[in-house]
């Protein structure tokens, strides 16, 4: 009869743990950098974990009258590269703070 309340005593304490690893994956996030570059390396994006533009860094080459649209390339692709870093870095740290346990519209 009391066997559910024990289960149930136990999904919490599992609940108060992963609340305290994503505080923790938080701020390690916040404080992790991602360099985000286009495939000739013209444009470099940091940016933190937590998705905070830290830099951009344009190659003077691009800047030239009649490269708006190499630049605007170069930008978006760099910008990719970033967010497709830390999408990845998110998501294996979020394993690790729920210990494998799928929650359903986290990533």
């Amino acid at each position: 009869m009391f066997g559910g309340l024990g289960e149930m005593a136990g999904l919490m304490k599992k609940f108060g743990e992963i609340q305290k690893n994503m505080k923790k994956m938080k701020e390690e996030l916040a404080s992790t950098t991602i360099t985000g570059k286009d495939a000739a390396e013209k444009v470099v994006i940091e940016m933190t974990g937590d998705m905070l533009v830290k830099g951009v860094h344009i190659d003077p080459a691009l800047l030239s009258p009649g490269n708006s649209r190499m630049l605007e390339t170069a930008c978006a692709s760099a910008m990719q590269d970033a967010l497709s870093q830390i999408k990845e870095l998110t998501a294996g740290k979020l394993s690790e703070a729920t210990g494998g346990l799928s929650l359903p519209g986290l990533m």
